[in-house]
């Protein structure tokens, strides 16, 4: 009988140590991890090196020069719009100040908006528009640049324009869609900026992206 006592002790222990070791790496797992990106077919894949946003060079609302150095180790979201636009664009920078206003105290998350329209969209332009929208730090910049380099990192880049065209005077790029970008510069996520609904999930995500490195770093 003393026996058996023993045995269902030792048992008990034997099963509450199991629990709490599978409830403490359930705790500290991510609930899911966000899909990578690639070119072509935009499929979800599992692959060794996945596709990255290129090195760039850009001028900033401040005149200063902005290139892939600003981003390392960093979370951030693109989009790609023009100050004058009057249909999609002043939706889509209420819905990233949103976004903006979430992050902007975590050193580690930016926002990039390249203009569309080097031609009008000045340095003084952009910062005009950047304090529109309450900005006054650098957490979210506003590129400007050569025309055919901010085309051809949206395209080939971002992936937020399938359409051929080479940066050229007729050549014109009209999006809404914000891009996720994690800390290795890898596509995380596309999200349709004028819905609500979708820039709400662009919250979440960017959350999850957090956690992921989170729980990267203490495993």
């Amino acid at each position: 009988m003393a026996k058996n006592k023993i045995y269902i002790l030792l048992l008990l222990l034997v099963v509450g140590f199991a629990g709490a070791y599978f409830l403490s790496k359930k705790q500290n797992k991510p609930i899911r991890t966000l899909p990578y990106f690639e070119p072509k077919s935009l499929t979800r894949t599992k692959i060794e090196k996945h596709h990255s946003v290129p090195a760039f060079s850009f001028i900033n609302q401040n005149g200063q020069t902005v290139t892939e150095e600003a981003v390392k180790g960093k979370v951030y979201v693109c989009d790609f719009f023009f100050t004058t636009c009057q249909s999609i664009c002043p939706i889509m920078s209420n819905e990233l100040e949103r976004v903006y206003k979430e992050f902007k105290t975590k050193d580690d998350f930016l926002i990039l908006s390249h203009t569309v329209n080097p031609e009008t969209d000045s340095v003084a332009q952009l910062k005009e528009y950047a304090q529109k929208h309450g900005v006054s730090d650098l957490h979210w910049l506003f590129l400007t640049g050569d025309k055919k380099r901010l085309y051809e990192i949206a395209r080939k880049g971002y992936l937020l324009n399938a359409e051929e065209g080479d940066g050229g005077e007729d050549d014109f790029i009209h999006t809404q869609n914000f891009a996720l970008i994690d800390k290795e510069r890898c596509i995380r996520g596309f999200y349709d900026g004028t819905d609500s609904a979708e820039v709400s999930r662009l919250i979440k995500d960017i959350h999850l992206l957090f956690e992921e490195y989170a729980y990267k770093e203490k495993n």
